[in-house]
């Protein structure tokens, strides 16, 4: 039988929606009780939903990252990169330091991942996507001012849309590409992850790229 809906808009520490990564879950519970272990919740800037006028739209927790920190983006390497990136548009304090103690803060800016829960091989699966879709919807509904979202990655964009309402046809992938539809302004990237720094197909300047193009559309 399936689990019954969750009408929140952050599901539970023990969301029992997706079987499998439910079961990824607990394994790692096991082996490492101190970690967060559980869906990671939005990072909000000061002021809270009401402040936010970028959204930034990731993957899914990465094991010995944001899974074992419970912070988006912290304690694995993409997570550099990007507040680097935020730190020099004015959208972080610059005091990331990959530890959820570091200080830091962002303005203006909110952080959320399309799929909550740890998959494994960083790799969730589509009904796993379709099933936590109400949990990124849910916080974009709470940003009353959201005036641009950067999508991490073509699984992310493609959730997002989604989320909005929005058929792919209309806001196809591509990096760097804007898109204006229900009633925000999208700006696509490919996903800061070690990989795609490491091969080249994303570079520093083109992920400053990115933010460059989200800072102008917030500040317009």
């Amino acid at each position: 039988m399936a689990p019954e809906p969750i009408n929140a808009v952050e599901p539970p520490r023990d969301c029992p929606l997706c079987p499998r990564l439910v079961e990824f879950r607990e394994m790692w519970r096991a082996k490492e009780p101190s970690w967060h272990n559980a869906p990671v919740p939005p990072l909000l800037p000061k002021g809270g939903s009401a402040a936010v006028r970028l959204l930034v739209v990731g993957l899914a927790p990465g094991v010995r990252g944001a899974n074992r920190t419970g912070r988006p983006f912290t304690g694995d390497y993409a997570g550099t990169l990007l507040y680097e990136t935020l730190t020099k548009f004015g959208f972080a304090n610059g005091r990331f330091d990959a530890r959820v103690d570091d200080g830091l803060e962002l303005f203006e800016t909110a952080i959320v991942n399309s799929v909550r829960c740890v998959p494994p091989e960083n790799k969730p699966l589509p009904i796993e996507i379709n099933t936590c879709r109400q949990f990124l919807k849910g916080p974009m509904d709470t940003f009353p001012d959201l005036k641009a979202i950067v999508t991490l990655g073509r699984i992310a964009h493609d959730s997002t849309l989604r989320a909005l309402g929005v058929k792919l046809k209309d806001a196809p992938f591509k990096h760097a590409a804007e898109h204006a539809v229900a009633g925000h302004r999208i700006v696509s990237s490919y996903h800061c992850s070690r990989y795609n720094t490491n091969t080249g197909v994303l570079t520093t300047e083109m992920f400053e790229d990115v933010f460059a193009k989200a800072a102008r559309i917030v500040r317009e």
